[in-house]
């Protein structure tokens, strides 16, 4: 069970209002993901999340999962190469740590993250950034959500075995103290390492 108070109040966010904005914001029960602007049931990209261990402490990733249905996505017109993506769908995918963690190599402290990618043929570029209240549509993205970067990172674009239509992420084991993050849809595929930083004491 996750204890950090300051962790929770800060991840554990449900969406209670309705219209345009972000409406009221309150903690949820339990390691509910951030849910904004549309309420979560009849989306056609429907919410999803992951929880695994690193290091001995727990991560949450929590994405929306579109559908190819009969569409090139990823290179295609929706999400083109070169162009800013929320790794996912509805609000932009986001990672919750409750220790602090190296992802591709980019260092976080505990807290909430959003995650997003440049995906190109052969190599795509990941985003980590602060801001988590944000829609995860490009128009979204504005001066104020990019000043809260805090870097990228280069991955290497592999190929699933065969299509996947739902896009998806599930890890894959590391070293004792890293795992590997895996995203998966139609004909790509990315593996982000995820490791535990060493703290004194």
């Amino acid at each position: 069970m996750i204890t950090s108070s300051s962790f929770l109040m800060l991840s554990l966010v449900v969406w209670t209002g309705g219209g345009a904005g972000l409406g009221h914001l309150t903690a949820g029960p339990d390691t509910a993901c951030i849910v904004m602007e549309i309420p979560t049931e009849g989306r056609l990209s429907p919410l999803d999340s992951l929880s695994f261990d690193v290091g001995g402490h727990p991560v949450k990733i929590c994405y929306g999962r579109p559908s190819a249905r009969g569409r090139t996505m990823i290179g295609g017109h929706d999400v083109p190469y070169g162009r800013l993506w929320r790794m996912g769908a509805n609000e932009p995918t986001m990672i919750h740590t409750t220790a602090p963690i190296k992802v591709a190599g980019i260092e976080l402290e505990k807290g909430s993250y959003s995650l997003y990618a440049l995906p190109g043929e052969e190599e795509w570029i990941l985003i980590l950034n602060r801001s988590i209240t944000q829609w995860g549509h490009i128009a979204s993205y504005n001066y104020k959500v990019k000043e809260q970067e805090i870097g990228q990172a280069v991955l290497e674009r592999g190929w699933p075995e065969n299509h996947v239509e739902t896009m998806t992420f599930r890890t894959e084991p590391g070293s004792e103290s890293q795992v590997i993050l895996v995203l998966e849809w139609e004909q790509s595929r990315v593996r982000i390492p995820i490791e535990a930083v060493a703290t004194g004491g």
